[in-house]
């Protein structure tokens, strides 16, 4: 029985990952380091903003401190928010699916490596705004994706009041990255994967299903997926 769809934020429900990807580098090459799209979709694209700063620290050798650990994070995300001001929009399918599963009553979660203030200004004055509860994010976790923390999290808070306990396979998750798909996999999840950031050979070893849009998704296929 489906109970529950969770969703990761960017590169499913918003066209994000190309803003965060230009706001870190550009924090990044400041410092020397340029780093190219097609590396940081290949090695970068499922951490938090900290884990991301940590590892490109590691791998080139950089020698940065905390303090310039932080300011590197700060500066990215100041970049990404003058950003999103400008270019952030919803991914089409995404208000129609969300629709169906309000009307069928399914409760939707987010679990994003984003931070709440990334989504919140994201979301803010779109049809999505509440749409989503609860939101699991960065903030919340100590580790990202492709650990199951943020999965587990969001089914716990799911839980909360509620007399009928949601289950792990109950619950959906709907991912655009294989980390995301190995998080949700680990937490005993279904999963959908679409293909807005990777293509549909990249996805399918890690997906029940996949699709182009999510719009093109229907109840009774993950009432199935579930049962």
């Amino acid at each position: 029985m489906l109970q529950a769809v969770i969703f990761d934020f960017d590169g499913v429900v918003a066209d994000s990952e190309l803003l965060h990807y230009k706001a870190m580098h550009e924090a990044l090459k400041r410092r020397g380091v340029d780093i190219p799209k097609e590396v940081h979709w290949e090695k970068y694209l499922g951490f938090t903003d900290c884990e991301n700063a940590e590892v490109v620290n590691a791998d080139y050798g950089m020698g940065w401190d905390a303090a310039e650990l932080a300011a590197i994070v700060a500066e990215k995300t100041a970049i990404f928010d003058q950003l999103a001001k400008e270019e952030t929009a919803i991914i089409e399918g995404v208000v129609e699916f969300v629709r169906r599963l309000r009307e069928a009553g399914i409760p939707m979660a987010v679990c994003s490596g984003a931070t709440r203030k990334d989504i919140d200004l994201m979301l803010a004055g779109t049809e999505l705004a509440g749409a989503f509860s609860p939101i699991v994010t960065a903030d919340d976790v100590r580790h990202g994706k492709p650990d199951p923390e943020g999965y587990l999290l969001a089914l716990r808070r799911l839980n909360e009041g509620r007399t009928d306990g949601l289950s792990a396979g109950g619950c959906v998750a709907v991912e655009d990255s294989h980390w995301g798909l190995q998080a949700a996999a680990a937490a005993g999840m279904r999963r959908v994967a679409v293909t807005n950031t990777y293509s549909a050979g990249h996805l399918r070893p890690h997906a029940d299903i996949v699709v182009d849009r999510l719009d093109r998704l229907d109840i009774a296929q993950l009432e199935r997926l579930c049962g």
